[in-house]
């Protein structure tokens, strides 16, 4: 497609036009330009309460958007500092002391004030010893059956670390062995140095571990013996009991039981375990003989 050729202007003259290279007159034309478009129309000038309103709308954006950056800012630097109000706290210190000191707290009073009875003058001792150099105490030792514990026992919720002692199998069943055992262990009792102890409440708690974790569950208790007292001359809590219970293949269905706790003057108690089995009662005897036999080191 072509494009149209422009045209010649044309130029007006009175009584007459003028087309372009034709001129041959001797007037001079005039070029009539179109008539000017009007002005476009100016809207009223605003003033008084409309002005200010404008004017008062533009600066509460301005103080908007500044406000909103601040905030921002503010946040930013608050959740990635140390000082975020909402950030998890460090948590409270775990308390680290032994579960017998956690449930036992030391006692207000003197260790000698915690004793039923006065200590009597302790009669020499003869014949073969236990000696546990870290529970701090001795005690007399047997012969056959009774051989030497040799293995570390921690059973039990407050794990007693029994490590040092005599015990002899009395049957072998599907649950394994069953055992008469003198075992001696350390626990820690007490807070930090403090070398006071809460016998009563200490000896009730591993006196309770021992019946709920060592033996057939459920059982039941006949008590013997509850108190404080001293053994080899030093403040010590004694439980004697006979549990009954039944399990699945064994024999015995009761043992008599011994458990002394003993203030030793360390943060760690001298603990003293003696079971008997009720199907060797021959030896029911070597409970008690075993507690008077107790010595400090």
């Amino acid at each position: 497609m072509s494009e149209p050729q422009p045209q010649p202007p044309v130029w007006s003259r009175p009584g007459g036009t003028w087309s372009s290279g034709t001129v041959t007159a001797s007037g001079v034309p005039s070029l009539v330009p179109p008539p000017p478009a009007p002005d476009p129309p100016v809207a009223p000038a605003r003033t008084g309460p409309e002005q200010r309103r404008r004017q008062l709308l533009i600066f509460g954006g301005v103080a908007g958007l500044i406000l909103a950056g601040g905030l921002i800012v503010l946040l930013v630097l608050t959740f990635s500092g140390t000082g975020n109000p909402f950030r998890d706290r460090a948590s409270a210190p775990t308390d680290v002391r032994p579960p017998l000191a956690q449930a036992c707290p030391a006692p207000t009073s003197s260790p000698g004030e915690q004793t039923t009875r006065p200590p009597a003058a302790l009669p020499p001792v003869t014949g073969a010893r236990t000696v546990d150099q870290d529970a701090g105490i001795s005690y007399q030792r047997y012969g056959a059956p009774w051989t030497t514990w040799d293995q570390v026992w921690k059973a039990g919720t407050l794990e007693v670390p029994y490590k040092v002692g005599q015990h002899f199998v009395t049957e072998t069943y599907s649950g394994g062995q069953y055992h008469a055992s003198i075992l001696s262990a350390a626990v820690p009792a007490a807070d930090n140095d403090a070398v006071t102890l809460d016998l009563r409440c200490v000896g009730r708690q591993v006196a309770a571990d021992v019946r709920a974790e060592y033996y057939p569950q459920p059982n039941t208790l006949d008590p013997i013996r509850d108190e404080l007292t001293t053994l080899g001359g030093r403040p010590a809590y004694v439980s004697e009991f006979r549990l009954h219970f039944k399990a699945a293949g064994l024999t015995a269905t009761e043992e008599y039981s011994g458990v002394a706790v003993i203030d030793v003057g360390k943060t760690t108690a001298a603990v003293l375990y003696v079971s008997i089995p009720g199907t060797h009662k021959q030896f029911d005897y070597v409970v008690e003989e075993v507690l008077e036999s107790v010595r400090p080191l």
